[in-house]
């Protein structure tokens, strides 16, 4: 019950902070903005600001929130507002800003967290130097040590641990791996890894290359500064490598997680003896991965309707409404589909489990 509770509170936390980016961006342009709530669901409390036409509202479910602007694609006749406070009547510039304001809220969200969480416990090396090599392993029987830097793996760059990890999760036609390798005197080397296989107790077979790493803390202000951003890029990047490698095939939808994988996402961060610096890391990567997955030019997301500004720009005219709801309706009717598909299989692996 604990597990539900956090992940209902994180996920709230990130969709209010987008949000809420909305919100203050569609304030400084002169959007009329309907509602702004807290949590969706029966309204449980209810204010308006003097001199302010927005009803601030808590709802009872705390999943979250919104923000109701007036005319997001089209007039809306049955209002009596002027109408340069319509967001659709408004310049192309102001669209884009109110749109990527709730990106742009995630990132710095991520941000803040990544430096709290190095300030407060110190963060290692992000860059992919090889830092740990396990004796007998499968790493240390192809030669390669502490202190290399992983350069590639079958291809793939890896310039932090976060590709690292997405590159091992590739497909690929056989078991061996093609490590690039340059050492500390700048020599690069190729090496083939054929991963060891360890059996778990839920009775998946891991394979296990035998290298992480540094483990040497690194704390203070400016080492702080440099973590968020290095972290902030290579999660950033990390993704965009996922969606290229998921649209090409290399990377299958079983790689995914929907919200019951984040449920034991969230229940393994309990088993562990650094519950609240976990928790804020994980909180700031689903920030980052939110802002990511928003801003792409897909239907539904606001890079969906970004695009839609950038094409009217271009061409010199709005697109007709019904073009762009259409759009965004087909869009949205796919992702469902796809969480449907995510979310069953986060079923079967819990099932097995």
């Amino acid at each position: 019950m604990l597990t539900l509770i956090i992940l209902i509170l994180m996920l709230g936390i990130l969709i209010f902070i987008h949000e809420f980016g909305h919100f203050i961006a569609a304030k400084k342009c002169g959007v009329y903005v309907d509602e702004f709530a807290l949590g969706m669901g029966p309204k449980i409390f209810q204010f308006k600001r003097k001199g302010d036409p927005t009803l601030y509202t808590l709802r009872l479910l705390p999943i979250g929130g919104y923000c109701a602007m007036a005319g997001e694609v089209i007039e809306e006749t049955e209002k009596k507002l002027k109408k340069n406070q319509y967001m659709c009547n408004k310049k192309p510039y102001q669209r884009f800003i109110i749109l990527i304001a709730g990106v742009t809220m995630n990132f710095i969200l991520a941000l803040v967290l990544f430096f709290l969480q190095s300030c407060i416990w110190g963060t290692n090396e992000q860059l992919s130097y090889v830092g740990v090599v396990t004796e007998n392993s499968a790493i240390a029987e192809a030669g390669i040590e502490v202190g290399d830097r992983i350069v590639s793996i079958n291809g793939v760059k890896t310039n932090t641990w976060d590709k690292i990890q997405v590159a091992l999760a590739l497909k690929q036609k056989s078991d061996t791996y093609e490590f690039s390798i340059e050492h500390e005197d700048g020599t690069i080397e190729e090496y083939k890894v054929t991963p060891k296989t360890e059996k778990q107790e839920d009775g998946t077979e891991t394979k296990v290359f035998g290298f992480g790493a540094g483990t040497e803390l690194r704390k203070g202000f400016f080492n702080s500064l440099k973590y968020a951003f290095v972290k902030f890029y290579s999660v950033m990047s990390s993704m965009g490598l996922i969606i290229i490698k998921l649209i090409t095939g290399k990377l299958s939808l079983s790689s995914l997680a929907g919200p019951v994988g984040m449920y034991t996402v969230v229940g393994s961060v309990f088993k562990t003896s650094q519950v609240i610096q976990n928790l804020i890391f994980l909180t700031a990567y689903l920030s980052v991965n939110l802002g990511f997955i928003n801003v792409l030019p897909f239907p539904a997301f606001d890079g969906g309707r970004i695009l839609f500004v950038i094409i009217e720009k271009i061409k010199g005219s709005p697109v007709k409404p019904e073009v762009e709801n259409w759009f965004h309706t087909v869009g949205f009717v796919l992702l469902m589909l796809l969480m449907i598909v995510v979310t069953y299989q986060d079923i079967v692996r819990l099932f097995v489990k």
